[in-house]
């Protein structure tokens, strides 16, 4: 199958990626992958079964800017993917380390994980009033486990 590059508007990758998937499972579009190399904006590689397919799932879709000329070879884009076994050993309710962003060195509680999008909300635990902040999995690390014990003995 042919590999596409579709040109979006920075920053606005994730976007067009959850469109353009929902868009090829509703519709019944050819479009059998999807990738977005991580660090490369502007940019989403698609595998589709034609060019007319791409331009058929992609009609509507916001930030969608088009195709760039012809299809390119696996290879070209290999060495952008990475396979990482993403190891979960994350819980709710886990005390945990921010790592990367704004909030770096700060302790926070996680409330919710979402595996699909490989994000975190946690609540920093030195904040006067708890605000959610979503941020990828790989910016938190667990310091400490809260317990079934510990949990109890708050309440």
């Amino acid at each position: 199958m042919p590999i596409f590059t579709l040109r979006t508007t920075a920053n606005r990758e994730d976007q067009v990626f959850d469109f353009l998937s929902s868009n090829a499972i509703k519709k019944g579009y050819h479009v059998y992958s999807l990738v977005r190399a991580h660090g490369l904006r502007g940019y989403i590689f698609v595998e589709a079964e034609s060019r007319q397919a791409l331009e058929e799932a992609y009609h509507g879709v916001p930030y969608a800017r088009g195709i760039l000329g012809s299809p390119i070879d696996y290879k070209e884009i290999e060495p952008m993917l990475e396979q990482t076994k993403m190891q979960m050993n994350i819980q709710k309710s886990d005390i945990v380390e921010i790592i990367a962003g704004p909030f770096k060195r700060e302790q926070a509680r996680v409330t919710r994980i979402d595996l699909g999008k490989e994000e975190v909300v946690v609540e920093l635990l030195e904040a006067a009033v708890p605000i959610p902040i979503t941020v990828k999995l790989d910016s938190v690390k667990v310091i400490r486990r809260e317990t079934e014990e510990e949990k109890k003995d708050e309440e």
